[in-house]
């Protein structure tokens, strides 16, 4: 699958009705592991209309499934999780894969859910960054004493550390200019939503690269990579009516099916995912959400070779 560009892709991991299927997310993840796609990922919603299956646990199959296929979360809302089973969690998922995990991690735009989880959405922010300083410790340090607002350990151990050094890439998505500060100061990548634009991610691009440099960082070593919610169809009203039913269940929005995904025949499809590339963007996670096996096939025959 010649490409110049690095693709990855979404996992089936939501279905509109009925029971899921394990064998077929298996031979979804066997045939993308065979057609050389770079990477598979996963998204989290815990609570929703729509039936989506838990994201870590789901990575954990997919490892147990590949050999090859890096293995991602875009992203996971860490400050809903304790940074301390999280980062167990994670670095037993490292091990087990042989070292093949992304750790998408973002605050994510809904405060009301946090209750739910037995927190208070107030500084959630704050929480959200002190847990990532603590998995990092934890994932690298032999002893970790951490006296923070929400966490506090003592003396503390993790072994064994992630398999990846110094720890798993944190991909950091978000939109707000001070969730692009956090990704500089704490991430090693940065992945936009499929949720928005490719206008609206490109403005962010150009935002993040000025707070790189700025930073003393150089953004030429900061990977970036883009969901993109696909349908290859040269029906494309067909295409259009499945999207927006999609959308409506997974965001309660039908209408923003229109705004942000890519959708049509072939050369359609790659002039839009080529505007994000020509931007200096070198990864696309491109996301399915029906007929994925075919629509994979699609990626790689009509699409891959022409990026």
């Amino acid at each position: 699958m010649p490409t110049g560009v690095r693709l990855g892709v979404a996992i089936p991991q939501t279905i509109l009705s009925g029971a899921f299927d394990a064998r077929a997310v298996v031979r979804f993840l066997t045939r993308a592991e065979a057609l050389g796609f770079e990477s598979a990922w996963v998204v989290e919603q815990i609570l929703g209309s729509i039936r989506s299956l838990e994201p870590v646990t789901l990575l954990t199959y997919a490892a147990a499934c590949t050999e090859r296929l890096r293995l991602g979360s875009a992203v996971l809302l860490t400050a809903l999780r304790s940074p301390v089973h999280l980062a167990k969690t994670l670095t037993t998922l490292d091990q087990l894969s042989g070292g093949r995990i992304d750790v998408g991690v973002g605050l994510g735009g809904n405060p009301r859910i946090y209750p739910a989880f037995g927190l208070a959405p107030a500084r959630r922010a704050a929480r959200f960054a002190e847990g990532l300083r603590l998995m990092k410790r934890l994932w690298t340090e032999e002893r970790v004493t951490f006296d923070g607002e929400f966490f506090k350990v003592h003396n503390a151990s993790m072994e064994p550390k992630p398999l990846q050094k110094p720890h798993p890439p944190l991909w950091f998505g978000g939109h707000h200019p001070n969730a692009l500060r956090r990704a500089v100061e704490l991430g090693d990548a940065f992945i936009g939503a499929g949720s928005v634009s490719t206008k609206v991610f490109l403005d962010e691009v150009k935002l993040l690269r000025a707070m790189l440099t700025e930073s003393g960082r150089d953004p030429a070593r900061f990977p970036l990579g883009k969901r993109v919610y696909i349908a290859v169809d040269r029906d494309r009203a067909r295409a259009g009516r499945r999207l927006a039913e999609w959308f409506g269940a997974f965001y309660g929005r039908p209408e923003l099916a229109t705004e942000v995904s890519v959708w049509g025949e072939p050369q359609e499809c790659v002039e839009r995912l080529s505007e994000i590339v020509g931007a200096g963007v070198g990864f696309l996670m491109l996301n399915p959400v029906f007929d994925e096996l075919e629509q994979l096939e699609l990626f790689a025959s009509a699409l891959a070779p022409k990026l």
